[in-house]
């Protein structure tokens, strides 16, 4: 088995700043892990033997697999939040910020699609306090969209009768580029989010009589 020289999803996955150097290879090791094999699946011989370390060496960084993907799901919806609060904040008409939320929200998906697959589609296994950090961070997320949406509503821009669902069919939407996303595919990540920024305008945009 290869052993992970660099972060998963590239030198600039969500923890690379991640300190010391030997975690950030135990959580991309856990990453390609739980991406290939499952969380359940996966051992915590698995992680390390990945990461060209001795099970032992995983517990000085991380207890147990639990907090390994704990770590992997905190900074992962972490750096979501953060880049769809930053896009809703950038001023402008609620078409431009919502335009610009789905664009930054696919490409995080399709150019992290590994990382990103473990961090959205793994919260059943965390231990009960963890998912409902997760949970918590997923509730903000909705808000950013969901704020956008309302305002689009209240400026005369948007025609959704039904907010609170328009707004998990557009993070759904945005989340599934992880599950199919391929580099080697027709669509680069930059199309992908052009693409299905144009598909969710047309959504919720008010139509002209």
């Amino acid at each position: 088995m290869r052993t992970v020289e660099h972060a998963g999803d590239g030198e600039n996955a969500p923890w690379a700043e991640v300190a010391p150097e030997a975690a950030r290879r135990l959580l991309a090791a856990a990453v390609e892990a739980f991406a290939e094999r499952g969380y359940h699946a996966t051992t915590t011989r698995d992680i390390a033997s990945r990461a060209g370390m001795s099970p032992a060496a995983l517990y000085i960084h991380f207890k147990t697999k639990e907090e390994l993907l704990h770590r992997i799901s905190r900074i992962g919806h972490d750096r979501a939040l953060a880049l769809l609060t930053d896009a809703a904040d950038s001023g402008g008409t609620a078409t431009r910020r919502l335009d610009d939320v789905v664009r930054r929200f696919v490409r995080w998906h399709a150019e992290r699609h590994t990382t990103a697959r473990v961090v959205q589609y793994e919260l059943d296994a965390l231990a009960p306090e963890h998912r409902a950090e997760i949970v918590e961070l997923r509730r903000r997320s909705d808000a950013v969209v969901r704020r956008i949406l309302t305002e689009g509503v209240r400026d005369g821009e948007f025609d959704v009768p039904d907010v609170p669902g328009t707004t998990l069919a557009v993070l759904s939407l945005c989340i599934d580029v992880a599950r199919w996303f391929n580099v080697a595919g027709r669509r680069s990540a930059d199309e992908v989010g052009a693409l299905y920024a144009d598909l969710v305008l047309r959504m919720v945009t008010a139509q002209k009589q």
